[in-house]
């Protein structure tokens, strides 16, 4: 089958579209023909994570297809069913943390740039009915990561107010809409001033550019503090976060795209009674609540541009350089 892969050199280079083997159909597993899959930041870090002398992987977390072949001990599905995948390897139910041998989609086992895939029956579930196809397939990563942040960890809530920098990804997108939905105040900051309108059209309450005075009058918020920081940019914008919250705010990381390592203000950090979570993905039971939280709210991802597999490197180079606007998306 046809697939984008990563196999040889640690980085980028080493990803590759061609032929590969597809996955033996196990009892419990269900083959799906995919449709669509959906890009992600991760997908842009496997390549440097995978072995140089292990066998091709199969990049991708997300997708959505048909169901086309299932193995005996399956029964939650059926051949013909339209269905998204489940990334969440091994992560049942709800719970602080995710279990050990918890893994996802797309490393260490084979992903979703492909026109197959394998993959446990449990891992796949219906296709929401207000998404089409492109939609299907870029949803459950961003979304369910969004989720878990928002309510599980943070317990947003009616009435709060939460700051979102970088709101522009596909996660970022998500957690403008869900938190709106839930009837937060919402502020975002975006580098790109051409993106601002769509970010206001999402429903933002004030929209700054990530480089001004986000306590600012004129384009920030004028000296108000927010109870809730979600924080997924990391080293840029890490401190001027915790800055903007409330003492006794809480402020969620579960990114560092802009770098790992923060120089931290611990008795800034202790005086102002603040909390700091990490949050990573979530659980099925998490995915499963998103899927009815956004067919109540008939939420839907933000699309950017769409590629063919074998023009990866062309969707590569626009989430590397971040010039989307939310999620990119292959057809395949």
């Amino acid at each position: 089958m046809k697939a984008v892969y990563h196999q040889g050199e640690q980085s980028l280079k080493g990803v590759k579209y061609g032929e590969v083997e597809i996955d033996e159909l196990k009892d419990t597993d269900v083959k799906v023909k995919l449709k669509t899959a959906g890009l992600n930041h991760r997908d842009l870090f496997i390549p440097g994570r995978h072995n140089e002398n292990d066998s091709s992987l199969v990049l991708g977390s997300d997708g959505a297809g048909v169901v086309e072949e299932v193995g005996s001990g399956v029964d939650n599905v059926k051949v013909g069913d339209e269905v998204i995948i489940n990334p969440a390897l091994g992560w049942k139910e709800n719970d602080v943390a995710p279990p050990e041998g918890f893994e996802i989609v797309g490393f260490p086992f084979n992903g979703t740039f492909s026109e197959y895939i394998v993959l446990p029956g449990e891992n796949v579930l219906p296709k929401p009915g207000h998404l089409n196809w492109q939609e299907a397939g870029v949803l459950a990563l961003s979304a369910m990561t969004a989720y878990r942040a928002l309510f599980t960890r943070a317990k947003v809530k009616e009435g709060m107010t939460v700051l979102i920098p970088g709101a522009t990804g596909g996660a970022g997108t998500f957690l403008l809409q869900f938190a709106k939905a839930a009837g937060a105040e919402v502020f975002v900051t975006s580098r790109d001033d051409s993106k601002m309108d769509t970010l206001h059209e999402l429903g933002a309450d004030k929209v700054m550019h990530s480089e001004s005075d986000w306590d600012g009058v004129e384009e920030g918020l004028d000296g108000e503090k927010v109870d809730v920081v979600i924080e997924s940019v990391g080293a840029a914008t890490f401190n001027k976060s915790v800055d903007q919250l409330k003492r006794g705010g809480t402020l969620v990381a579960f990114g560092a795209s802009a770098g790992d390592t923060v120089d931290f203000n611990l008795r800034k950090f202790f005086y102002g009674q603040y909390n700091l979570l990490g949050s990573t993905m979530a659980s099925t039971e998490e995915l499963e609540e998103m899927l009815k939280f956004i067919e109540k709210h008939n939420i839907k991802p933000v699309m950017d541009e769409s590629y063919p597999l074998d023009k990866f490197e062309a969707a590569f180079d626009r989430l590397d350089k971040a010039d989307m606007m939310g999620k990119i998306v292959f057809t395949i």
